[in-house]
């Protein structure tokens, strides 16, 4: 029986592949390092900002030592694309609030750092649905190895069959398949929504 909900974040709960995607490349143009957006979405999208760092040092020689700075300017700027964009959306208002009546709780597991999740789901007034936030800060391997989805889990005191994980790229598709729970393959946030998510639920409790 399914007893919790695991979300990734961008692209599942908050449409903010591109606030990410923007605010990488505004930190990367003061170098003249800007990634192009067909290499974004075909190598980068999902991954941690300093995984991309270090991926590009390999293909486009960024310096080690602009590492720390890039980074910290890419996450500045995504506060700012947060602070101007992300806003309240129902149909995840009504999943999470239905979700927690039915009694199924709910983690959000993201590659983002820990400050990005919990600004984007103050902002998008989801907080205070979820019982777990797990980012990239607190795993030692970021998607998509499995250990952010087992540490949700083993927080959570569940077993993978008993949880289901939405994700929408292939890194954390990945990542949600190795940790061995169920996995709901989202296409963007408009799939997000309470009766998608009751209606894989009771496939998989039926089924069991």
């Amino acid at each position: 029986m399914i007893k919790a909900v695991l979300f990734d974040m961008d692209g599942v709960l908050i449409d903010a592949k591109d606030w990410h995607y923007e605010a990488l490349n505004r930190a990367l143009d003061l170098f003249g390092m800007a990634i192009e957006r067909d290499a974004h979405l075909a190598t980068y999208d999902g991954l941690p900002t300093r995984r991309k760092l270090e991926m590009l040092t390999k293909v486009k020689r960024l310096p080690v030592e602009l590492h720390g700075f890039v980074n910290e300017m890419k996450q500045q700027f995504t506060a700012e694309l947060a602070h101007s964009n992300c806003k309240p959306d129902f149909r995840h208002q009504r999943a999470l609030s239905q979700l927690k009546r039915d009694g199924i709780r709910i983690a959000v597991c993201s590659n983002s750092i820990r400050a990005t999740i919990e600004l984007m789901m103050k902002l998008s007034r989801l907080d205070g649905y979820l019982d777990v936030i797990l980012s990239n800060e607190d795993v030692t391997k970021s998607k998509p190895d499995p250990e952010i989805y087992l540490s949700a889990m083993s927080q959570l005191g569940l077993k993978p069959e008993e949880c289901l994980i939405l994700e929408d790229n292939d890194h954390g598709i990945a990542a949600a398949r190795a940790s061995g729970g169920h996995v709901m393959v989202v296409g963007d946030t408009g799939d997000v929504h309470y009766d998608a998510i009751a209606g894989r639920i009771a496939a998989i409790n039926a089924a069991a």
